[in-house]
């Protein structure tokens, strides 16, 4: 069967979809909804061409998700949004505080011991390539804490993302850590008195995908990516920094460019915590074709990160075909 003619048998099972739009982008939402059912939870997408040509592509997309590390994106602009203004500069030298390690890859993995500096540009690389939580915390101590970021974003005139804590305390609260005087001593603390929380990771937790904090609908991860890519948000210098950096991400492998043409460009970030597996981002399509925002957000899934990063994977695929050689 021709895509063409899949799309079209979908456009059937759009009309019993009530989280569907109607209209020409349909049969690629259907199509959508269809992968998401090989796991179970909540599959959440936005999708449309970055210069607003064509419809776009919406499945759950005014649900509200747990970011996770997808909320390292407007971090990283807001930093950008202040280096444009003049407060803070990239090769400004910013001390790790000892207190503030969180474990990840990056400064974590690679310096043991207290006296490391590092340039706030060098902090966003380790942010959003390897998403070192250790350096994002930094930024987002440096810039004025996580209000300061959500009124960032809500004065670019978007609604519906919110940043409340910095990575030390999201992880906190999801495995129910106990206060301490540094996050390493509390995941110690913690680990000691209930061993089996360190294979809570990677499943569902009710109280935390409820909680609205540090979420975001895929429609607004989607908005904030257009004003950024098309310079609305950031100096040119700053749009082209961030998006240099996003596309030397090397977290995303097996999700939104895991079935695309091999050397397409993707400028991501991906997140993942319990039952969420997301990735946010802007695809190149090939022969000048244009760039193709992408959001996708999964929340309450028991099924294994493999199985979810697959649906991501699909989808990011569908999307890409529809847009390609589909869409109007």
């Amino acid at each position: 069967m021709s895509r063409l003619a899949l799309f079209a048998s979908l456009l059937l099972v759009a009309l019993d979809t009530p989280a569907l739009a109607a209209g020409p982008a349909a049969a690629v939402q259907s199509e959508i909804a269809n992968i998401s059912k090989s796991i179970d939870g909540v599959v959440g997408v936005a999708a449309w061409r970055l210069d607003g040509r064509g419809q776009r592509v919406l499945v759950n997309a005014d649900q509200q998700y747990p970011m996770a590390s997808t909320f390292k994106v407007p971090i990283a602009a807001t930093v950008l949004s202040q280096v444009d203004k003049g407060r803070l500069k990239l090769d400004q030298l910013v001390a790790i505080d000892p207190n503030m390690i969180v474990d990840s890859e990056g400064l974590a993995e690679t310096f043991h011991h207290p006296g490391v500096s590092v340039s706030v540009e060098n902090l966003l690389e380790l942010m959003l390539t390897v998403s070192d939580n250790t350096a994002t915390d930094t930024l987002e101590k440096l810039v004025g804490g996580p209000a300061v970021v959500t009124q960032w974003v809500h004065d670019q005139g978007i609604t519906g993302l919110r940043v409340d804590r910095d990575t030390a305390g999201m992880i906190r609260d999801f495995y129910g850590l106990p206060p301490g005087p540094s996050f390493p001593a509390s995941l110690e603390a913690g680990l000691k008195a209930n061993p089996s929380l360190e294979d809570k990771g990677d499943k569902p937790d009710r109280a935390f995908d409820n909680d609205p904090r540090d979420t975001t609908s895929p429609t607004a991860m989607a908005e904030l990516l257009e004003r950024i890519y098309t310079g609305k948000a950031l100096s040119p210098a700053s749009t082209n920094l961030l998006r240099e950096i996003q596309e030397r991400n090397t977290t995303g492998k097996a999700r939104l460019r895991a079935r695309l043409p091999q050397g397409t460009i993707v400028a991501e970030k991906t997140g993942t915590i319990g039952g969420t597996v997301n990735n946010v981002g802007v695809i190149t399509l090939p022969n000048n074709a244009g760039k193709l925002i992408v959001a996708v957000f999964i929340k309450k899934s028991s099924r294994s990160v493999e199985e979810r990063e697959r649906v991501i994977a699909d989808i990011g695929r569908a999307l890409y075909d529809y847009y390609l050689f589909e869409a109007p």
